[in-house]
């Protein structure tokens, strides 16, 4: 099994006491689709992230926006992430939020490039025709000023993640063409939620049609989210779906705590995908879990 250098290549961090994650603190209908989020309604640093780790061969983790209160700049929330301790490689790069539709973006974006941790920004464009699974509307990647948006990225190296579902592959697999110099990381598996066959299948289909342009990259993240069978098989059918599609160059290990403390321990997490990549090759093996990551993140 994996026992070489890990990048945790998407996890969170909060501090409630600051007012500035608001989703965590107050009832919002619109927050339905997550469920049950009690368990993450407390102050999340990186000491706890650590005891979290359990002792696990983590040398450096990626911060992802966490929603930031929307009415701020969202650089606020960069300048809190460098004021964090780094000394045990935690949260040494970020993805922040920046709103690509705004006329003003370009401002917000050289803000957040002024700091070097910062190599990305991601959008959420998670619709669904279920209501009960919708996070936005629909067709946010074909707006003319999301496009704008886009198209100001490169200039600054940012990659852009996206928190999506399979519903948006054949549109991203579209934006991401007509963006050749764009680097796009897709979240969390692409979120396979609908676990009926034809739901299934749209989902293969979507990883290989995004897996198809070679600026796409895909995190193995909160892969546990999606079944309530965590057997080693049943994971080992959402991992290898991900890196069958996009090959052991353009995936990469993440574990979304501690959003995916539902679902599994992080020693659990790590432990599982070791033993589900343990047939590859051990260059392949630590490209899968730190490599690729390293690449990406600009480490």
């Amino acid at each position: 099994m994996y026992a070489g250098p890990i990048i945790d290549a998407h996890h969170h961090l909060w501090d409630l006491a600051l007012g500035r994650h608001r989703w965590l603190t107050e009832t919002d209908p619109a927050l339905s689709a997550l469920g049950n989020i009690d368990y993450m309604r407390h102050t999340y640093l990186p000491a706890d992230y650590l005891r979290d780790v359990d002792g696990r061969n983590i040398v450096a983790s990626v911060h992802i926006e966490a929603v930031w209160d929307r009415a701020r700049n969202p650089v606020e929330e960069t300048e809190w992430l460098d004021s964090l301790d780094k000394s045990h490689g935690v949260a040494t790069r970020y993805v922040a939020y920046a709103p690509l539709e705004d006329h003003d973006v370009e401002r917000t974006l050289e803000a957040h490039a002024a700091h070097s941790r910062v190599a990305g920004v991601r959008e959420t464009i998670r619709w669904h025709p279920d209501p009960a699974k919708r996070w936005t509307e629909a067709g946010i990647v074909d707006r003319p000023a999301f496009r704008r948006g886009v198209g100001l990225l490169a200039r600054h190296g940012f990659a852009l993640e996206l928190l999506m579902n399979p519903w948006q592959a054949a549109e991203v697999a579209r934006l991401a063409a007509d963006f050749p110099d764009q680097t796009f990381l897709i979240n969390h598996c692409c979120t396979p939620n609908d676990r009926d066959a034809e739901g299934l299948e749209r989902w293969r289909t979507g990883l290989r049609m995004m897996a198809a342009r070679d600026n796409i990259a895909i995190k193995v993240s909160n892969f546990g989210a999606y079944s309530p069978d965590r057997s080693i098989p049943a994971l080992r059918e959402t991992v290898m779906t991900c890196i069958d599609a996009f090959g052991t160059d353009r995936a990469m290990f993440g574990t979304d705590y501690p959003v995916a403390r539902r679902n599994m321990t992080y020693a659990a997490m790590v432990d599982a995908f070791a033993e589900i990549i343990a047939p590859f090759s051990e260059s392949e093996q630590k490209a899968l879990f730190h490599d690729n990551a390293h690449r990406y993140y600009r480490f």
